[in-house]
């Protein structure tokens, strides 16, 4: 399918589209964007997390997601596809979506940064995910050297911390460790 230079969308028309494409893409406010891939260092980076945060929740009601589920932020119409997103007791899928690919409830949010999108990722995506009234962490982890930001909420304010080393405790009741997440360089 051939998309003209800035047509708009709905929502519905989004998730056709999409349905159809070998591509992904972010929605918001009508417009669509192509989703670049990552290098084989933000691949592993986020194989490693998936790995570690998959074991942690072994056991509880929590489910842990690649960046083939999308994630709506209703509050802000954003539709977008996290490298992470764990979804604890019930997934809420979005009625707007017939092709029920859509989630609205996360728990956690994960992003590895990458050189083309890091300032998006620390600034106005995250401002969106801070609207999603289910979400209690993002992490934003650095693609080229060892450090993750966990922002948190508490109550209606958000902060964030940086993490250089050690364990990190996460609102989903288990643990992940900063070295792990970078283990196995291929450099």
């Amino acid at each position: 399918m051939v998309v003209p230079a800035r047509q708009r969308f709905t929502f519905l028309d989004y998730v056709l589209f999409e349905a159809e494409s070998t591509t992904r893409h972010e929605f918001l406010d009508g417009l669509v964007w192509a989703m670049a891939g990552g290098s084989p260092d933000h691949a592993r980076i986020i194989a490693n997390a998936t790995t570690m945060l998959s074991v942690g929740v072994a056991g509880r009601r929590c489910a842990v997601h690649t960046a083939d589920l999308r994630i709506r932020v209703k509050a802000t119409g954003l539709a977008t596809y996290p490298d992470i997103s764990v979804i604890c007791d019930q997934i809420e899928l979005d009625p707007e979506d017939t092709k029920r690919h859509t989630a609205l409830n996360p728990k956690l949010l994960v992003e590895v940064l990458s050189p083309s999108t890091e300032d998006y990722d620390r600034g106005e995506k995250l401002d969106h995910y801070k609207q999603i009234m289910s979400l209690q962490e993002v992490l934003l982890v650095d693609h080229d050297r060892q450090r993750i930001v966990v922002w948190r909420r508490d109550g209606a304010t958000w902060s964030s911390t940086e993490h250089l080393d050690g364990a990190i405790q996460l609102a989903i009741g288990c643990e992940i460790s900063v070295a792990d997440v970078y283990r196995n360089p291929l450099a």
